[in-house]
């Protein structure tokens, strides 16, 4: 069998599936179910200075088929009570990487500094929300605001900064120019498309908030698509997100040019014994297709089509 052991900017991963922020993320003890079942690691939800009680609810329409379309709202307990349930996971051994939401280049840093202080291995900067005023995609869709806060964040920690950039953009691989600039030392792409579902009966959005982000098998071309591109373009490591329900999902990313992926919805809807079976089926279709290894298999398809 393939062996799946990767180095993700210096983070020892013991297999290349994440548990994506958001997803699983409330508790210490979800984290920890998540690490339990096989992830390689788990991403934290997003955490942000203040807690936060995000939307009222609907928040959330199910896609049987294709995913989901949610405005949340970032909910989270804030930076300072969260720091409990990281504690709780890494107890469990699991390799915990935490995720900040912010307004400005300053606050990203300081949340960063507490969220190192809490002992995760690696800060993942959520620029890309779709649906929360004022944060993800508001302060990260031009360049010059990714490279400042990712600055802002490498200068007030010393762990690894994954950025987390936005697919609802002209130029994603610029965004991500922009991140290595700053001195990111990962990618991690996409987070969710911005949507809409409307109630015809009701005559309004089914989502209390309207806008809200889809998330699913739908996304996954599109996800492709950004690995693909930023993988031409920067030297730093890539996390691709977006519809991994499959082994061969999560391969066509890393043929693609991701050497980690972030696993989400599939996780709400065949819960986290999936990570078990998602490391499984990628060693051995590795091995039938004659890689040693998972890092191997990191951007084959570019060489193919060069």
């Amino acid at each position: 069998m393939a062996e799946l052991r990767v180095d993700l900017a210096g983070v020892k991963l013991r297999n290349p599936f994440l548990l994506a922020s958001g997803i699983w993320g409330e508790s210490g003890e979800s984290l920890a179910g998540a690490w339990r079942a096989g992830a390689g690691a788990v991403i934290t939800k997003s955490i942000g200075a203040e807690p936060r009680a995000g939307y009222p609810n609907p928040t959330v329409e199910v896609y049987e088929k294709w995913g989901m379309l949610n405005a949340m709202g970032l909910p989270n307990p804030g930076i300072e009570e969260y720091p409990r349930e990281i504690a709780v996971a890494r107890a469990a051994g699991a390799t915990v990487i935490g995720s900040v939401f912010a307004a400005t280049a300053e606050e990203f840093a300081r949340l960063s500094a507490r969220m190192a202080e809490a002992g995760v291995v690696a800060i993942e900067l959520n620029l890309s929300c779709p649906h929360a005023e004022g944060f993800g995609t508001e302060v990260g869709s031009e360049p010059e605001d990714v490279e400042r806060i990712v600055h802002a964040v490498v200068r007030a920690v010393h762990l690894p900064v994954i950025a987390k950039i936005t697919p609802n953009t002209a130029n994603p691989a610029g965004l991500a120019l922009a991140a290595e600039r700053g001195g990111a030392k990962a990618i991690s792409t996409i987070n969710t498309l911005r949507g809409l579902a409307v109630d015809t009966t009701l005559g309004r959005p089914v989502l209390a908030h309207g806008l809200g982000g889809l998330s699913g098998a739908a996304i996954k071309p599109i996800g492709l698509a950004c690995v693909w591109q930023i993988f031409e373009k920067v030297h730093i490591p890539i996390v691709g997100v977006g519809g991994i329900r499959s082994a061969e999902d999560a391969l066509e990313y890393v043929m693609a040019g991701a050497r980690a992926v972030e696993v989400g919805t599939a996780i709400t809807f065949e819960g986290v014994s999936l990570f078990g079976r998602l490391a499984n089926g990628l060693s051995a279709r590795l091995d039938e297709l004659g890689f040693a290894r998972v890092e191997d298999a990191v951007g084959v398809a570019h060489r193919a089509a060069g």
